[in-house]
């Protein structure tokens, strides 16, 4: 096991290593093992979206924070914006029933749109905005998270998730488990889009951007210890197989674990093309998660492309934004700017206008120099042709697609899981 003294980064793990069950015990062990007896303990997991190994490191904690006899161990399930989980699965997620959980207490839902469930801890002013951001936003931003990291409540809180290429922080994971993941909608809507402000091409797998320096920032005004453990995570037919787990302090976790993660989920194909087919990985079930498929393979489609996203399971665009995405549509940045402009109701719900931006991924110029998608989009999937041309995108009957058609194709690439790995056609130079 690896130790940064400096930063106090306890763990270990490579691109190459597959941790075991006990590797992950000892370094969640260790990272308890300052709780004190008698502590109030919050646990921040994800929600159902992501696939990772909480089911195994949730348990491990519960035991050891038994045996440190702490008097509460509560879990707030990370959703940002997206819908309640059922009881089962939020159990399923902790890893209850192949675990004994003791001393575990309520699993909350976040409720980022309910006033009564948050709480104000503090302000980042326009100048601090405006230096975190480049200058891309100048205003002053409430930070306001769930009620339940109000001062007082918890000794201590455990931040719990993997890391991979994200569009709007760069990374997942770290502080991005409490901005946007329990956070009220001030900064949910602003880092979103913050994120599409930087281009998603400037922004995704890369560590440093304008996004993580504001989340942390607002990250430093949880009064409670933070120990958060961040692991990088794949699966393949054998199972979800843990790389590697570093835990300790929140800023340093999430860089030992995208240094790994950039080496596991970031894959290179030395040429674009001019159709990509995505596979899209069975998490995401809407296209307000699924639109990753577009987020991770952009970059390898040429332009007048066509990414077809294909994925009998997802039948809704978004159970929670659905109505302002069908009235608004995915668009080029440009165009979005200008719907912002002059739409209250898109300045109202920014994280809307930034997931047009985001799907969308880039713009060109037809051959009349009017602004256009840089590649085409086709949904094939369970959402309604209408619905698919509302939105701006391209609609296929799912059940004509056969993969075997694409793969014979040369100027076609097939990606299995699509939504997980970032594709690039060759190494960033930043």
């Amino acid at each position: 096991m690896s130790v940064n003294a400096t930063e106090m980064v306890i763990g270990m793990g490579s691109a190459r290593s597959a941790l075991s069950a006990l590797d992950l015990r000892a370094i969640v062990e260790e990272a308890l093992d300052d709780v004190r007896p008698g502590e109030r303990v919050l646990a921040i997991i994800p929600d159902r979206t992501r696939d990772d190994n909480t089911d195994l490191l949730f348990p491990m904690a519960a035991q050891f924070l038994a045996g440190k006899n702490v008097t509460q161990f509560d879990a707030l399930v990370a959703q940002g914006t997206h819908g309640p989980m059922t009881e089962a699965q939020k159990l399923a997620k902790i890893g209850a029933g192949s675990a004994e959980l003791s001393r575990l207490g309520r699993i909350f839902d976040h409720r980022w749109d309910n006033s009564d469930e948050l709480v104000t801890l503090g302000q980042l002013s326009s100048a601090q905005v405006n230096e975190l951001t480049d200058g891309l936003i100048n205003e002053a931003v409430d930070v306001r998270l769930n009620a339940l990291l109000a001062p007082g409540l918890y000794d201590t809180v455990l931040v719990l998730g993997a890391t991979m290429p994200h569009e709007v922080a760069g990374f997942a994971g770290g502080a991005k488990y409490f901005f946007p993941g329990v956070a009220g909608p001030e900064l949910t809507h602003m880092t979103h889009w913050l994120g599409a402000l930087a281009t998603i091409e400037q922004v995704i797998g890369r560590v440093e951007t304008p996004t993580r320096r504001t989340i942390e920032a607002a990250a430093s005004f949880v009064p409670a210890e933070v120990i958060s453990f961040t692991s990088v995570n794949t699966r393949d037919v054998d199972g979800l197989k843990t790389h590697a787990l570093f835990a300790g302090d929140i800023n340093e976790t999430l860089r030992s674990a995208a240094a790994v993660s950039a080496q596991v989920h970031i894959k290179y194909t030395g040429r674009k093309y001019a159709r990509v087919l995505a596979l899209l990985d069975e998490h995401y079930d809407e296209l307000w998660v699924g639109g990753k498929a577009s987020y991770k393979l952009g970059s390898v489609i040429e332009e007048g492309g066509e990414l077809i996203i294909y994925a009998p399971h997802l039948n809704q665009i978004s159970a929670t934004h659905g109505r302002l995405i069908e009235k608004y549509g995915y668009a080029p940045l440009e165009t979005v700017r200008e719907m912002v402009e002059y739409s209250d109701e898109l300045r109202a719900n920014l994280c809307v206008a930034a997931h047009l931006a985001h799907v969308s991924y880039g713009s060109s110029r037809d051959k009349q120099g009017q602004l256009a998608p840089r590649y085409r989009i086709t949904l094939a999937s369970a959402v309604p042709e209408e619905v698919c041309r509302r939105v701006n995108l391209g609609y296929l009957d799912y059940r004509t697609v056969r993969r075997e058609d694409y793969e014979n194709d040369p100027n076609t690439f097939v990606v299995e899981n699509a939504g997980r790995d970032l594709y690039l056609v060759e190494p960033n130079v930043s």
